[in-house]
Parts: structure tokens; C-alpha cells; sequence
């Protein structure tokens, strides 16, 4: 799949494309089924399909301090659309000089005039232009002007997941995933995204308690604003991935999410063990997949009671993974 970054970038030799925007942060469930439309009518027309996203999220430039937590890293959201079929993704620098532009100028410039769109493929809320004034109606009428189909598509999946209470059902959205990843609820959030949530960054160096203990952990350094679960021990997996973000291999392993209060300590880390694992693991770029909570983060009387309890966690670990 292609990849650049500002509609400058854009490869000339494209053509005529098939277009789908949005920030699809979590690529969940709903986004799916959109982006497949998408691909469906770019192979029925023989065009490349484009995903065009954002960076920074748009809310932090229009409002900031409130960006949301990020559910997908960038290099990660792109591995999950360009398996879905996408061709190129195209992410556009989100200014305040861009939110300024009216529905017009956005449509003129950047559907028309750099990604030649035949085809738009939008969810049925999509808005854009200054002060989100235009909607799928208005990027209809634009299209009849201009010479480009549009097609708007219902986002969410209905009643495909328990609420957080545990009673009812609802609609699937980035917010929602952001909530059950926020409340430790990786069976919920795995429901809507489709597989488990993932947290990417670095592996850094950090006490090496746990390798005093017996217990070895990668301590995973992810960068502002991502969407990390609640505190607690959690069973799961660590990825490695390559130095553009592709996913190499999968290693089980038992998940610390906290600030270690046992020691005292002030600065909340995520820190995987992994089972059955030999190797150094310092500089790798990985993804942590949170799979099921075990347990809250607790303060123990001493070291014995915590080994105790690690070993526990390890056990627990494995059941839930099917591993011997």
C-alpha cells in the first residue's frame, strides 16, 4: 500500500480514485464495513481506493486539550486498512488554516484537485468544512458538479455488543472502544474492534525489578494520548514489529499496567513478561494486545506475597491463552 503524508505528496500516477475519509482511529468494526464498500466500488470501477485520515486529531486543533485517546498508532491503522484492501493512505496535516476552509474549498481542493476522486465513500454522519457545515447532502450536491459519485454509509454495527454495565446493547464507535479500554474491558472493546486492543511504542529500559524477581518485563514506552487500558494485570500478547510498523511475530504474555505501588513507584508503565522467552528486547518497536483482565493493580506487604501473586498471574495467563 501507498503512504505519504499532505496532498502535495499525492502520487501523480493515480488516476481517478475512490475515496474514503475520516479519522478511523480504531479501524473497529463499523469502520470495516465501510472501508470494504469502499474497496468493493474501487475494484467494480478498476480505480485505487484512498483512505484519506488526519493528523493531530481534528478536535485537538478546534478545541485544544481535548484530544481523545488514540486507539491506533498511525503505522498501525495503516497495516489494518492496506488488509482490508486499501491502496493508498493519505495523511493530511490537520491546521487551523485547514479547519477554516468552507465545505467548497474542501471539496474543490483536496477531492478534485489532488486525489481526483470518481467515487466518495463517506459514513452517513460525516461532516467537514469550517465549523463541520457540510454533510453527506451537501458533498452529493458538489459531486454532481464536479463529476464524483457519493455514497454514504451507516458506521456502526447495532446491538453487537453488551454496554459497559453489562445490560442492553449498542452502537460501535471510536468513543465507545475508548471507554471500555479506559474501564480494563478487553472482552467489550475486542467485540467492537474485532480483535483485541493493542497499545504500539518502544521497548525502553526501565528499574529491571522484575528481572531481579524472576520476572523479566519489557517496559513499553507508547507515545501522547494513546488509548491505554486501565490499571491492573492483564493476559495477552507482545508483537514484534518491523521499523515501518508491520507486525513480525506474536509472544503470550502477562501484562502490568500501573504505577508498581508495592515499590512505591510514581510513573504508570506498561511492562509485559513473556512466557516461554529468551532475548533482549531493548529498542524493539512492539504492540501490546490486551486479550483479558485478571486482575486490578494491588499494593502487596512484600516481595513474597507479590511473587506469589505473579505467579498466579503468569498461570492464569497461560489458561487463558490455551498454552500448557
Amino acid at each position: 500500500m501507498l503512504r505519504w503524508r499532505g496532498l502535495g505528496d499525492t502520487p501523480r500516477d493515480l488516476g481517478r480514485t475512490v475515496v474514503t475519509i475520516g479519522m478511523y482511529d480504531g479501524v473497529h468494526r463499523g469502520h470495516q464495513h465501510l472501508i470494504r464498500t469502499a474497496v468493493a466500488r474501487g475494484r467494480a470501477l478498476g480505480r485505487p481506493v484512498v483512505l484519506m485520515t488526519f493528523d493531530p486529531h481534528p478536535s485537538e486543533v478546534v478545541r485544544p486539550g481535548s484530544h481523545p485517546a488514540i486507539l491506533t498508532s498511525a503505522d498501525r491503522k495503516a497495516e489494518l486498512v492496506a488488509d482490508l484492501g486499501v491502496d493508498g493512505m493519505c495523511v493530511l496535516p490537520f491546521t487551523q488554516e485547514f479547519s477554516r476552509l468552507s465545505p467548497e474549498e474542501f471539496t474543490h481542493t483536496v477531492l478534485v484537485e489532488h486525489l481526483y476522486a470518481t467515487q466518495v465513500v463517506v459514513g452517513r454522519n460525516f461532516t467537514y468544512g469550517h465549523r463541520a457545515a457540510g454533510t453527506v447532502e451537501t458533498l452529493a450536491a458538489d459531486g454532481r458538479r464536479f463529476g464524483f459519485g457519493v455514497e454514504g454509509v451507516d458506521l456502526t454495527v447495532v446491538g453487537s455488543a453488551p454496554d459497559l454495565s453489562g445490560d442492553g446493547e449498542v452502537t460501535i464507535s471510536s468513543t465507545y472502544i475508548r471507554a471500555c479500554v479506559a474501564a480494563g474491558d478487553m472482552a467489550s472493546a475486542a467485540l467492537a474492534l474485532g480483535r483485541p486492543h493493542r497499545v504500539d511504542g518502544v521497548v525502553v529500559r526501565g528499574d529491571r525489578r522484575g528481572r531481579e524477581l524472576g520476572y523479566p518485563t519489557a517496559n513499553v514506552e507508547s507515545p501522547a494520548h494513546t488509548a491505554v487500558p486501565a490499571d491492573g494485570v492483564y493476559a495477552g500478547r507482545l508483537v514484534l514489529r518491523d521499523l515501518r510498523g508491520a507486525s513480525r511475530s506474536s509472544h503470550p504474555a502477562a501484562i502490568s499496567v500501573g504505577s508498581n505501588p508495592t515499590f512505591a513507584g510514581a510513573r504508570r508503565t506498561v511492562e509485559a513478561h513473556l512466557l516461554d522467552f529468551e532475548g533482549d528486547l531493548y529498542g524493539e518497536h512492539v504492540g501490546v494486545e490486551f486479550v483479558e483482565r485478571l486482575r486490578p493493580m494491588l499494593t502487596f506487604s512484600g516481595v513474597p506475597e507479590l511473587l506469589v501473586a505473579m505467579g498466579d498471574d503468569v498461570a492464569r495467563t497461560r489458561a487463558v491463552l490455551g498454552m500448557p
